[in-house]
């Protein structure tokens, strides 16, 4: 075993998971150490009704995400929600459509093929994704969630190549499946700007893939009925400690599923919960540092 921890530390991955919990220095290039993420917000309405509850608690977002699909959205809708991005500075993350969950195949939503969560069955699907990012990028996105990887090489490739503007960037879903940091590195190497483990990721293993890799970490605060439930505001100040640059995906707990249709009600509860997590900041980590409101790079 001790061999096996040697080779892995020549080739620059932790040997273990990091028991130790060492403090992250990494930032982002503001010097932040943690900024909020909203997902599943599905629409402008709920996007705006989001950013106005956020104002009203003295806060900010650095990412509004949705989650259901481009393809479920109109012109208009992305328009609108590109339109709010701006006017709030806030980056806007749209999810790559389509995926398996929607594909002429029943496979995904058997108990065995459900393993293939949102991957994409089929280079057809590749280039409908594809397009699917085209035409956010002619609406003014720029910030796209990836649930693939294949989709994830490919989109790079465009993105180096000058088919999709060069500031593109990727984040790739917890719903790909990734905990470990053999994985994040993988992931970073064919184009992720940041990266969503697995939501029940521990402590240890994260501070291990905060090691491995130099992009911002994505992190459940909370979390839908269907993905387990649970709500880890206590753990925040350490996650962002170990972790840094970490955005903190909050308000998940309002939803019952990943792709839950949010109302402005629901977006107004989600708010209030990026409050909360804010207070155990406030109290348990004072000296974090926070990205300055608008600071997106």
């Amino acid at each position: 075993m001790e061999k096996t921890r040697e080779f892995l530390k020549s080739i620059g991955m932790p040997g273990g998971d990091a028991y130790d919990l060492p403090t992250s220095e990494k930032r982002f290039a503001d010097g932040g150490q943690f900024r909020f993420e909203v997902p599943g917000i599905q629409g402008p309405k709920v996007m705006k009704a989001l950013l106005e509850a956020m104002d009203s608690y003295g806060l900010y977002l650095h990412r509004v995400t949705q989650t259901q699909g481009i393809m479920r959205l109109s012109d208009d809708d992305i328009s609108k929600m590109v339109e709010l991005a701006h006017q709030y500075q806030t980056d806007l993350i749209l999810a790559v459509g389509p995926r398996a969950t929607t594909d002429t195949s029943a496979s995904v939503h058997t108990e065995e093929g459900v393993r293939m969560g949102y991957r994409l069955r089929g280079q057809e699907q590749i280039v409908r994704a594809i397009e699917d990012v085209k035409r956010a990028v002619r609406l003014g996105c720029r910030g796209f969630l990836v649930y693939d990887e294949g989709c994830l090489w490919a989109l790079n490739e465009m993105r180096k190549a000058g088919e999709i503007p060069s500031d593109s960037h990727f984040k790739v879903s917890a719903h790909a499946g990734h905990g470990n940091p053999c994985s994040a590195k993988l992931l970073e190497t064919i184009g992720a700007d940041s990266i969503n483990p697995v939501r029940d990721i521990q402590l240890q293993m994260l501070a291990a893939m905060r090691q491995a890799v130099n992009c911002p970490i994505d992190i459940h605060t909370e979390n839908p009925k269907s993905t387990g439930g649970f709500i880890r505001h206590y753990e925040v100040p350490e996650m962002i400690r170990i972790a840094a640059p970490i955005y903190l995906k909050t308000g998940g707990s309002v939803a019952a599923t990943h792709s839950w249709d949010s109302t402005e009600d629901d977006a107004r509860k989600r708010a209030k919960q990026c409050s909360l997590v804010k207070r155990m900041i406030d109290e348990y980590y004072p000296e974090a540092v926070w990205s300055p409101r608008g600071s997106l790079v």
